[in-house]
């Protein structure tokens, strides 16, 4: 994110005689710098219009003011008391496309164009209105209608790529964005797209560029700053995911994600740098790796062995000793020694084969109900599950909603990165569809 010069923010808001594109720049670079100034600067503006001092121009800053604070409903209650202001129709519009409200958003950007916006920009605004209301034909007439015109501005090929998106021609609308930001390195809605695009590729790297540059002007997009935040916690960049869900604390104090998020990186040093767990980890998998070859072993026993295809200790520990006495020629000398050669590791034959026999049994498809069987084999992504969810889950390399059915909540838990927010958020989707995990 950009760190600009310091802005008077005062006098952008109270003190200017008039307001354009010019003061919207510097209350860009002032909410990029410190929003918390603005925020007060704001309520101090606000105390002025309560008193009836006011003017349609402190109207029309503020309310740009609180899009770029991404107070999107305050925005809408201020501006819609402006009249004859482009500007404030156009971000009056902005406003009401975050809160959903799309039809009232079109009607907002034709207004706009009425009142001396940019004719271009509030058309293809508008076209973006229609086609999230979902008259994606109707955006596309209007796009095609005037795109002698328009076809110039990065906002023309973004609109595209959106509706070729909508219609499910991934790479087809992923050529358009690029085409929007080459033409406007800055455009934030087509560089959020990138970005969430690379990161269901799984091209992290990518998409944590492409979410940077989607933060260099405000109004951000808090979808960026948390999905930014995880994948920085994913490449175990604690600082900088807590900075970015921080960053959405200081837009919304009360957003219970970034909340949530925060509370687990607050907590990371415990959950992820276990550095005595992680070098018994590695003790243990170079042990069990360790070569038969390594030990003095009779040459009846190392022929069985051989044999049986067993080469390390980690192949003795799943089979079980009544496999071994099974072959040719191994009896109880050759267990014995087999058995004082593993204990002398801290391992026993067949100790893999017990555990796995103790553990609970799996979920199957014939023990499930109709309705849980037409679900068991459907894919994970089925769920929709958030980006946190989802790599933890592809990191168990399960594809199927009856694979993580089959999985403990303590299991899941022990993932990398994997915390009490994402395995609720599991729990609820499989509750929706009526199964659960495993012990649950």
């Amino acid at each position: 994110m950009i760190i600009s010069e310091p802005v008077d923010v005062t006098h952008v808001l109270l003190d200017g005689s008039s307001f354009g594109a010019a003061e919207v720049s510097e209350l860009q670079r002032a909410v990029a710098r410190n929003p918390h100034d603005v925020r007060q600067k704001c309520q101090t503006l606000r105390e002025r219009i309560a008193s009836g001092q006011a003017t349609d121009r402190n109207l029309a800053a503020l309310g740009v003011a609180l899009h770029m604070l991404s107070d999107h409903k305050s925005a809408v209650d201020v501006l819609q008391r402006v009249s004859g202001n482009g500007f404030a129709d156009f971000y009056r519009g902005r406003s009401l496309q975050s809160l959903e409200r799309f039809d009232d958003a079109a009607t907002a950007f034709a207004d706009a164009e009425k009142n001396g916006f940019d004719a271009v920009n509030a058309l293809l605004a508008r076209a973006g209105a229609i086609r999230l209301a979902g008259r994606i034909d109707e955006a596309e007439q209007l796009l095609k209608a005037n795109a002698r015109s328009a076809v110039t501005r990065a906002d023309y090929s973004y609109q595209m790529g959106g509706i070729l998106s909508d219609r499910g021609d991934t790479y087809g609308a992923i050529e358009y964005f690029e085409r929007a930001v080459d033409m406007d390195p800055h455009h934030t809605a087509a560089l959020f797209r990138l970005a969430a695009l690379n990161a269901s590729f799984g091209n992290d790297k990518e998409a944590i560029s492409l979410y940077e540059r989607s933060l260099s002007r405000p109004p951000f997009y808090l979808g960026a700053l948390l999905n930014l935040g995880l994948l920085y916690e994913d490449a175990e960049r604690y600082d900088a995911a807590a900075f970015c869900f921080r960053r959405v604390l200081e837009f919304n104090p009360l957003h219970d994600r970034a909340h949530l998020y925060l509370k687990d990186i607050e907590a990371a040093g415990d959950m992820f740098y276990d550095e005595d767990a992680m070098r018994r980890q590695r003790e243990e998998e170079q042990v069990l790796s360790t070569p038969i070859a390594d030990f003095e072993l009779s040459a009846r026993s190392r022929n069985c062995l051989d044999r049986l295809g067993i080469t390390t200790l980690g192949d003795l520990t799943r089979i079980t000793e009544a496999e071994l006495m099974s072959s040719k020629n191994f009896g109880e000398t050759s267990l014995n020694e087999v058995t004082e050669m593993m204990q002398s590791r801290g391992l026993t034959v067949g100790q893999d084969v017990i555990e796995k026999k103790a553990a609970p049994q799996q979920l199957r498809r014939e023990d499930l109900s109709d309705a849980q069987r037409a679900i068991f084999d459907n894919p994970v992504a089925d769920l929709n599950l958030s980006v946190r969810a989802r790599k933890a889950v592809s990191r168990l390399g399960m594809a199927t909603i009856g694979e993580l059915m089959n999985r403990t909540p303590d299991e899941l838990l022990g993932i990398r990165n994997f915390g009490v927010t994402s395995l609720n958020e599991i729990r609820q989707k499989l509750a929706e569809l009526g199964v659960s995990l495993r012990n649950d």
